[in-house]
């Protein structure tokens, strides 16, 4: 299975969205400050996600969710 997944801010409640094939080992490399974007932020908590059956089902997801104000209000519930 494939993920696309929003995790928040402790630090100051930003929101980020990815994909993953592991949810809880992304969420550790987060945490762990590995990503350059989201390791001034840390700590962060998974919020919500999404499962697929491919990587490309996934992709493709979360490219809507990134560029598609619309799509991004609903996945974060606002």
């Amino acid at each position: 299975m494939f993920y696309v997944y929003l995790i928040k801010s402790l630090k100051d409640e930003s929101k980020y969205i990815g994909q993953t094939d592991s949810l809880l080992s992304r969420l550790d490399y987060h945490n762990k400050g590995r990503s350059i974007y989201t390791s001034k932020k840390v700590p962060w908590k998974l919020v919500k996600y999404e499962a697929y059956k491919t990587r490309s089902e996934a992709r493709w997801r979360e490219y809507q969710l990134k560029h598609n104000a619309n799509e991004r209000k609903k996945f974060y519930g606002e």
